[in-house]
């Protein structure tokens, strides 16, 4: 009993169930990245994202978790929940004193499993399984570990400066979008493209979906707590998403001529992730001004600085993930209020310019050690194993040459 005082029994089972849904999001992202690429090489992206699953599950377990949130310095956290020794049933009130220890780092392991799948999206049909996973355990390690804790972390740096990020705009998106392009760079284009590789939308359709519906878990479920800012968080996680969807595919159809079904879900992840770092300090208006900003970058990032620029960030993780992101830390900047979350602080709009400059600091400080970072461990894995997979094995696909599997033996 003495372990448990204090818990509450709704905010933990409200905790436990965003885990579940943040955990949904993995395999929901397998689906939505597997529709996009050529038939050939659609179970490797579902074995590279359940792959993620496993092994940072494992790592979180070992000493993610203690390195993250841990007490430590500025940078890093410490060892002293090592093996998940002292996370238990008594709640760390450090974090929430409402909730179990325990739940807490379950929660916060299904993020450090997404944000490197994410990552999947920019390096598609041409990266090695093997040095994927030793790139994983790298980037997970020296990366994500240490902007987690700078950022969410009592002892964090950023966080200190008093930068907020509600739900991952830094720790996830930016991480993952950045990482992404600057491992495509080093990777270089896919060979033998002609043509667009999205071979089944109806999958892409079905992962955007449950990557909407595991989001309001992701953004709600980090008010630790069923209480009003958890509602708020979910409202304007959906009213985001909803404007960034309307905005894409009206920028698409005044520049296309049609709107699309896959740019309009795209808009959707766009509008998810940009509400990311702001949902739960925003009013709903502001959640609607945000997703419709959202979407129409993106569409811009994707639709001309990539042909610009000529980079294969193949499913365009930077340009949703990074750009998103970036804009979501910037916009919660502006449209921060202390109505909406005691906790949080007035932005631009409500008479403080300083908390502007603060939250874009932050980003800009991820983006650089993102990047920093992730070029290393790229260029170190490439010269230890090889980045990539053969020319031969390249044309061949993934599926088979990695795997030895097929996805559609009916169609072979």
């Amino acid at each position: 009993m003495g372990a448990e005082q204090g818990i509450n029994a709704g905010d933990t089972a409200w905790v436990m169930i965003s885990a579940g849904l943040v955990m949904l999001m993995t395999p929901a992202l397998a689906f939505f990245y597997g529709g996009m690429v050529r038939r050939k090489n659609i179970l490797s992206i579902l074995m590279k994202c359940f792959a993620c699953l496993g092994m940072v599950l494992i790592l979180w377990a070992l000493y993610g978790y203690s390195l993250a949130f841990g007490h430590g310095n500025g940078f890093i956290g410490s060892l002293e929940w090592v093996g998940l020794r002292g996370v238990g049933a008594a709640p760390n009130p450090d974090y929430s004193s409402t909730i179990p220890h325990a739940a807490f780092m379950i929660f916060q392991a299904m993020f450090a499993v997404i944000t490197p799948a994410v990552v999947i999206g920019s390096l598609v049909e041409r990266i090695k399984f093997s040095s994927f996973l030793v790139f994983v355990a790298l980037w997970v390690t020296s990366v994500y570990i240490p902007v987690a804790h700078m950022v969410w972390s009592p002892d964090g740096w950023l966080r200190g400066l008093g930068a907020l990020d509600f739900a991952g705009g830094c720790v996830v998106e930016i991480n993952c979008g950045v990482a992404g392009l600057v491992t495509a760079l080093v990777l270089g284009k896919r060979q033998g493209l002609t043509r667009p590789t999205l071979h089944n939308l109806p999958l892409v359709v079905l992962g955007g979906g449950l990557l909407w519906f595991g989001w309001l878990g992701f953004n709600a479920g980090s008010a630790l707590a069923a209480n009003g800012v958890a509602v708020n968080a979910f409202v304007t996680t959906n009213l985001s998403a909803a404007a960034a969807a309307c905005s894409w595919a009206a920028v698409e159809w005044l520049v296309t001529g049609k709107p699309t079904m896959f740019g309009t879900v795209s808009g959707v992840v766009a509008g998810l992730v940009a509400i990311t770092p702001a949902c739960g300090f925003v009013a709903p208006m502001a959640a609607i001004c945000i997703g419709l900003v959202a979407g129409g970058l993106s569409f811009f990032a994707v639709s001309v600085i990539k042909q610009k620029l000529g980079y294969d960030d193949s499913l365009d993780a930077f340009g949703v993930h990074g750009i998103g992101g970036f804009w979501g830390m910037v916009a919660t900047g502006i449209f921060g209020t202390v109505s909406v979350n005691a906790a949080g602080t007035d932005g631009l709009l409500a008479g403080n310019p300083v908390f502007l400059r603060t939250e874009f600091v932050a980003a800009l400080v991820t983006v650089a050690y993102c990047a920093a970072v992730t070029f290393v461990i790229a260029v170190v894995v490439d010269k230890w194993l090889g980045l990539r997979v053969s020319a031969e094995e390249e044309i061949m696909g993934l599926d088979i040459t990695q795997h030895y599997e097929r996805a559609y033996t009916m169609l072979e």
